[in-house]
């Protein structure tokens, strides 16, 4: 009895560790206005599991997120790319890259731009995030906004390629 008890044990653990190591295909972003440093800063939180699936498709079988500044370089050039804001008047609003960060199970992205170089009050703001759906189209992209009244979330998924946000 103990013997079956401790493979159905096994059998369950092995089930559960292969379940969590399978991709997600979701990253999440914030867009922070930061009143101190007058920026708007971008995160970007990939897990480093579909990380490490992305770049072998993206970059060749040989790029390595985790052991690699270059990989990880390119991995953030790659988003930079396929990340947008745009302002009232649908003009692309220029982001630095930050950086990049890998930080346990994740993967970070930081972007920012000035928010002085806004040339106008910004009553509204449409983004485009195609990271990782150009290779999965079952990639969910979410984001959070704060800092520009209530905090505001939207959803990138299917073949949506553009959502605006206003703000009051």
């Amino acid at each position: 009895m103990n013997k079956i008890i401790h493979w159905i044990i096994g059998t369950l653990l092995f089930a559960a560790f292969s379940l969590s190591a399978h991709q997600q295909k979701s990253a999440i972003s914030t867009i922070l206005f930061n009143p101190r440093t007058k920026n708007i800063e971008i995160m970007h939180r990939f897990r480093v599991h579909d990380a490490e699936h992305a770049v072998k498709q993206i970059f060749g079988k040989d790029a390595d997120i985790i052991d690699s500044k270059k990989t990880q370089k390119q991995f953030g050039d790659y988003v930079n790319q396929r990340f947008n804001l745009f302002d009232n008047d649908e003009q692309l609003m220029p982001l630095k890259m930050v950086g990049v960060e890998l930080d346990g199970k994740f993967f970070w992205v930081y972007q920012e731009t000035a928010i002085t170089s806004v040339p106008n009050q910004l009553d509204n703001m449409t983004i485009r995030h195609d990271a990782l759906r150009d290779i999965w189209p079952e990639q969910v992209n979410t984001i959070n906004v704060e800092g520009k009244g209530k905090l505001q979330t939207v959803t990138f998924t299917d073949s949506v390629e553009l959502l605006t946000l206003t703000f009051k």
